[in-house]
């Protein structure tokens, strides 16, 4: 291997952990310009017909192409590059699981540590945003056909992005006061600062797209007014309904959903309360079952709002956690604390109905499940309490049925998605879905990739007019 070629990755800067429990600030402060150009000339430059890097991404950023640019210093040409496929670089820079993607099939890897692409992405993203550089978008002729998008997180965003592009007219309409779906909801602010989020959407606006709020369709307006007013119609609702355990006590006080805990924090600024109108219960310790990023997420904003103590519970061993190592690496620094084979059965509460004890059993692992990982088993005699003073489950979400559950056209499966195609199809002519709609809970990068897939099949649909007789379900 050449010498000039470092085999070990640039470190990004990050805060210091015992800082960053104090405050909502993001966590990694990424590259300077010249510790960019470091990382950047570790790629190896694989021919963009060949990059394995470019096979794993869900949509296809031509990966050595923008690191060649920045080695150039030419950071328009970089930006350019990106954003003839994705839309939002500063946010998938900042929360893709680019180590099962992109980074998993870097060749690099095989000499030393593998590219830090979504960081170098991120670098791009930010530096353009900090010095007002625009990249010049191609954009078609309008053809005076419309296209309305249901919900503005990362499918929708994507779709409509690339729709536009094509010489559309394009409306998002989202149920919140604020676009962006789960990336303003859902994921905190130390992640995904939310001046990111709106940079990206007056992007899109820029671009032409129009944006209605507080919308809810199913309610504010119907899927049918939709149709009749638009030429086909995107369904990128996410899955917003959180899942409970039906266990005793699970409605005492202090017991929240993910969902909610975050959502009161992200989006309402409950941690600047009385500064901003929206409680959240504060206490001593807290509790949080589940062991995926949305699970990192509570926790690590559990300790930021000013919980002493923090813990995971989780029924199974460390290894076989969902969350991203990044983000449990972090919430480790942080001071959480992980309890490992355990599972909740129930709550005990106060004479005011507040919780007061999470009651748990101990595990061991028996064979694997249908998702690859041993299951979990309760072992007889092992139950415990543990003294909290809130528990937020973060355990999964699913499909809010709102929009459809009075439209009989729609199929559904069982887990509650929208039964779509290949082509992104619903069962309803005219009528598009994607991203975690049809997915259940997925990654944002997953979603994004359904928008484009979507808009190009919804271009499709709009000049032929062809719909299948019967839609033959797509597996995800």
């Amino acid at each position: 291997m050449p010498k000039q070629i470092r085999k070990k990755r640039i470190k990004v800067p990050e805060q210091d952990p015992e800082a960053r429990i104090h405050n909502f600030n993001e966590v990694a402060l990424g590259y300077t310009f010249e510790l960019a150009i470091e990382e950047a000339s570790r790629c190896l430059q694989c021919p963009q017909n060949f990059a394995p890097c470019i096979k794993g991404c869900p949509v296809d950023v031509n990966i050595p192409g923008f690191i060649r640019k920045i080695l150039e210093r030419d950071i328009k040409g970089a930006l350019e590059i990106i954003q003839e496929t994705n839309s939002l670089p500063g946010i998938t820079g900042r929360v893709c699981p680019q180590e099962e993607q992109c980074e998993m099939n870097c060749v690099m890897g095989k000499l030393g540590d593998k590219i830090n692409i979504g960081k170098l992405e991120r670098f791009v993203a930010d530096y353009a945003r900090k010095q007002g550089i625009m990249s010049e978008i191609k954009m078609a002729p309008k053809n005076g056909k419309k296209v309305a998008i249901v919900g503005s997180g990362p499918a929708g965003l994507t779709a409509a992005a690339d729709l536009v592009k094509m010489g559309y007219e394009v409306t998002i309409y989202e149920a919140l006061h604020e676009p962006g779906g789960v990336l303003v909801y859902g994921i905190p602010e130390f992640r995904l600062p939310k001046e990111i989020v709106r940079y990206e959407v007056k992007y899109l606006q820029m671009l032409g797209v129009k944006f209605e709020t507080n919308a809810v369709i199913g309610k504010t307006k119907t899927l049918y007014e939709l149709l009749d007013e638009y030429d086909a119609v995107f369904l990128g609702t996410g899955a917003g309904t959180p899942k409970f355990l039906n266990l005793p006590g699970v409605n005492l006080k202090g017991i929240y959903s993910a969902n909610e805990f975050l959502t009161r924090i992200n989006l309402m600024k409950a941690f600047k309360f009385p500064e901003y109108d929206t409680p959240i219960k504060k206490g001593k310790r807290l509790a949080v079952i589940g062991a995926g990023n949305v699970a990192m997420d509570a926790a690590r904003s559990a300790l930021r709002v000013g919980y002493e103590e923090v813990y995971i519970v989780y029924r199974r061993t460390r290894e076989f956690m969902t969350a991203r190592e990044e983000e449990i690496a972090h919430a480790e620094e942080e001071g959480v604390k992980f309890m490992f084979l355990v599972s909740p059965t129930g709550f005990i509460g106060d004479e005011n109905g507040h919780v007061r004890v999470l009651k748990l059993i101990m595990n061991e692992l028996g064979e694997p499940d249908e998702s690859g990982r041993r299951r979990p088993r309760p072992i007889p005699g092992t139950e415990f309490g543990l003294e909290v003073d809130a528990v937020v489950f973060a355990i999964g979400q699913k499909p809010n049925k709102v929009l459809y559950q009075e439209v009989p056209e729609l199929k559904v499966t069982k887990w509650g998605t929208l039964v779509v195609d290949d082509k992104y199809r619903t069962t309803m002519k005219g009528v598009f879905a994607g991203g975690d709609a049809v997915r259940g809970e997925a990654t944002v990068v997953l979603a994004m990739g359904d928008g484009k897939k979507a808009a190009k099949a919804i271009d499709e649909y709009i000049k032929t007019g062809e719909w299948p007789a019967k839609i033959k379900p797509q597996n995800f």
